[in-house]
């Protein structure tokens, strides 16, 4: 996890950006945003944390199981709550990785937390793998779609929905409940998480 000092620091404000905008999110008023935002600002913060670069501090031995079991317990909930949507399946999948690399770090000699050489190939390979579609497959679900209105040459074009003010004379969302900020803030999130596996 902790590499090159400049990178690390990257990362840390990366994460902790995504933390804050995620805590301001559960201030919405819609329910799907307030539910997810707070075990996203969670982790957030947990990788701003873990990606603190060693050489400014290397946290004590007994953080490490702290975080298996904060993350562990993140996970339980992500699971309970994918009844209800499958994108909490996600959130399971972030909170495994967050207690497979605490795990790791906790195994790791001092030293090797410069390096984080202790994952297990396959483990690392396959967080790598769905991390890695995740950013893709959002990147491209972030790409502004715009139908054309009539559907001929020359139409002027109709902004996709979500895109403006409600039909019927309504105001749009607030800023805090759009779904692509929150797709943004997800990308940025599993960009981190890739970030942090590499190493391993």
């Amino acid at each position: 996890m902790h590499g090159p000092a400049s990178s690390g620091w990257l990362l840390v404000a990366l994460c902790a950006a995504t933390g804050v905008y995620c805590l301001l999110r559960m201030r919405s008023s819609v329910e799907e945003q307030r539910s997810a935002a707070g075990g996203e600002a969670l982790m957030g913060f947990g990788m701003a944390a873990m990606a603190v670069p060693a050489a400014v501090f290397t946290p004590p031995v007994w953080v490490w199981p702290g975080y298996a079991v904060v993350f562990g317990a993140a996970g339980l909930r992500a699971l309970w709550a994918a009844r209800s949507g499958r994108h909490h399946l996600h959130h399971l999948v972030g909170a495994a990785a967050m207690v497979y690399m605490a795990v790791v770090m906790a195994g790791s000699p001092a030293h090797a937390h410069a390096h984080g050489t202790a994952g297990t190939p396959v483990l690392t390979g396959a967080l790598l793998l769905y991390f890695t579609g995740y950013v893709l497959l959002t990147g491209v679900r972030l790409i502004p779609v715009v139908a054309v209105a009539g559907g001929g040459p020359g139409a002027p074009p109709v902004p996709a929905p979500g895109a403006g003010p409600v039909a019927g004379g309504g105001a749009a969302a607030g800023w805090g409940d759009r779904p692509e900020l929150a797709r943004a803030c997800r990308l940025s999130m599993a960009i981190g998480m890739l970030a942090m596996l590499l190493p391993l």
